[in-house]
């Protein structure tokens, strides 16, 4: 197992807590974005930059996945393009997204995308903040110890 991240909207909270966890258990990680990030200095960790463009991290994080893998994304169509390869896919607020729910939040996804653009809805989601982290921190502990065991 390996652990892909969406990185150019991942908040930095999501990537301190990812990078302590992989370093402590070893796991490799791959930071994929549109530009270099700077990322600890460890075997286990990298970052991939890819061309500039609307797709070109999704393309290579979806090109990666392998059945098993996980991917840390807030975009709802990388995390059904990666589920659909057998990965599985958490948001930056805890929600773990795979083939039994992913169908479903793409709909409202889609769903909400059309009442943004007709007025009919206005914002989007709340702010990130500790509760969130919190979230994420404790399903990624989650998901982690149900692959050692």
């Amino acid at each position: 197992m390996k652990i892909l991240v969406d990185a150019d909207a991942c908040p930095r909270a999501v990537k301190e807590i990812l990078f302590r966890a992989v370093q402590r258990l070893g796991i490799q990680t791959t930071l994929v974005a549109n530009q270099y990030m700077r990322v600890p200095l460890s075997e286990h960790i990298d970052c991939v930059a890819v061309a500039a463009g609307p797709d070109e991290a999704d393309d290579h994080i979806v090109e990666l996945a392998e059945d098993g893998d996980l991917v840390i994304t807030g975009d709802i169509p990388l995390a059904d393009r990666v589920v659909a390869k057998g990965a599985a896919a958490l948001d930056h607020r805890g929600t773990m997204l795979t083939a039994d729910n992913i169908k479903e939040r793409l709909a409202t996804r889609d769903l909400l995308e059309t009442l943004r653009s007709a007025a009919l809805v206005e914002g989007g989601p709340s702010a990130y903040g500790h509760r969130d982290s919190q979230a994420f921190a404790d399903e990624l502990n989650r998901f982690l110890q149900s692959q050692s065991g």
